[in-house]
């Protein structure tokens, strides 16, 4: 069986509120490997963006260790770190963050040229991207003449630019009607099994997150696998 891209051990995050301690969550286990795609459900608060910003390393755990194709976050340096979310790790968002600025084709060649990518092998990626999320006719238009759904795609495609191992998603489709959610996530997931990637997906949606290969749950601190998240979806509409 191939190593996980992605394991934390026994990860806890604790925050301090002035002389008081917010636990979020403690002693959590979980990994994702080449090619899965994993949902994480849970109600807002729970700490599902904490979870994924420690599994991209933006920020360390307050206990447990955090595993990228086996190598032990706490053992990198900085530089290291950095390096490694660059080359190794894509990031989408809720929210697109596009430079405004720069055309569809410029905001996915942007972190290639970050990375020391020459422009001329920028663009051919980028707009190979692009076309593949069908957004052909749309290289050249900055974010505000693209819909909401077009800006998504085109984070989808800045997120898979520089050929990550690890996509971490961030309520991706949170910001769409039901209609233009389901096809940026279709989107995504053909994206994900085209590139072999390890995917986790932090999402609201009971109904996407029963589309991917699996789901945990995180609730109350704990994670737990999803197995009966097709027979809650008859009792909640959502988390």
């Amino acid at each position: 069986m191939s190593e996980p891209t992605l394991r934390l051990e026994r990860v806890s995050r604790i925050y301090r509120q002035g002389e008081a301690m917010l636990e979020v969550f403690r002693d959590l286990s979980m990994e994702v490997r080449p090619g899965e795609l994993v949902a994480l459900v849970g109600p807002s608060g729970a700490g599902k963006s904490s979870l994924l910003h420690m599994a991209g390393l933006l920020e360390a755990p307050s206990g447990g260790e955090v595993f990228i194709s086996g190598r032990a976050a706490s053992q990198l340096s900085d530089s290291e770190r950095t390096r490694l979310r660059r080359e190794f790790i894509g990031f989408v968002y809720q929210a697109h963050h596009l430079l405004p600025e720069f055309t569809a084709l410029e905001n996915v060649m942007m972190p290639q040229r970050i990375a020391g990518v020459s422009r001329a092998v920028a663009r051919t990626r980028a707009a190979a991207l692009l076309e593949e999320l069908g957004l052909a006719l749309r290289l050249e238009h900055r974010p505000a003449q693209l819909s909401g759904g077009e800006q998504q795609r085109v984070a989808i495609a800045r997120a898979l630019a520089n050929r990550p191992r690890l996509l971490l998603a961030d309520e991706p489709t949170g910001n769409l009607d039901p209609r233009t959610s389901g096809g940026v996530f279709d989107a995504l997931v053909r994206m994900v099994r085209a590139e072999g990637l390890a995917a986790l997906v932090a999402t609201h949606n009971l109904e996407l997150a029963s589309k991917m290969d699996r789901a945990l749950i995180l609730r109350d601190g704990s994670l737990v696998a999803g197995e009966d998240l097709q027979a809650r979806m008859g009792r909640e509409p959502a988390l």
